[in-house]
Parts: structure tokens; sequence; C-alpha cells
């Protein structure tokens, strides 16, 4: 079973920047594509960008596209998320999650380990 830890969050000021990072245990993680999701206050959980395995190929929510960047270094067993442009409404418990397969994906369901979540808060 892998397990991923965030770190990264904390709060900014709107359009301010972060970057989040998801370390991943195990020696298979260059196999899978990898996601991150959010859930904001009363909100339910939602897909923000994932990546495939090698990088090749990059998704995101319309809400966060051309202001978030998903990235990963396989050496390091580690994906990053760097959030520029920050809105209050980007608000949230940011998870990070590994895919069961190698290509990009933004179903909840095809993704089977998921970490604790980090916590993002923007303020106005």
């Amino acid at each position: 079973q892998v397990r991923l830890v965030e770190s990264g969050g904390g709060l900014m000021q709107a359009g301010g920047s972060l970057r989040l990072s998801c370390a991943a245990s195990g020696r298979t993680f260059s196999s899978y594509a990898m996601g991150w999701f959010r859930q904001g206050p009363g909100k339910e959980r939602e897909f923000v960008a994932a990546i495939s395995w090698n990088g090749g190929s990059t998704y995101y929510a319309d809400s966060v596209k051309g202001r978030f960047t998903i990235s990963r270094n396989n050496a390091r067993n580690t994906v990053y998320l760097q959030m520029n442009s920050l809105k209050p409404e980007d608000t949230a418990v940011y998870y990070c999650a590994r895919s069961g397969g190698a290509f990009v994906t933004a179903a909840p369901a095809e993704f089977g380990s998921w970490g604790q979540g980090t916590q993002v808060t923007v303020s106005s």
C-alpha cells in the first residue's frame, strides 16, 4: 500500500502563490498517474489536476487552468502543484492521490490511494 504525504499548505493572500508537494512511498511511483483534488468548506471533493506516469500529459479543471501547474519528479517520488494567482475560492483541503493506471484521469473512482490532505487558505 502506497503512503502519500502532502505538504506546503498554509495561509496566503489573494494573488499570491504556494507550491504543494506530495511524497510517495514505495518503488512503483513512476508507473502511475497522480492527481490533486480539493474539498472546500461545505463542498464536495473536486478534481484539480492530474499528470501521467511520465509527466508527458497533464489535465486541469477549468477553474484552475492557467493558474496551477502539476509536475512530478519520479526520481524523488514526488508530485507538485504550483498554485499562482490564488483566489479566496481556492481555499480548501488539498489531497494528493495515486491513480490505478498510467494515464491522466479526472475521475475520483480511478484513484485508489489518497493522502491526508493539506489546508490551503486564501484571504481576500
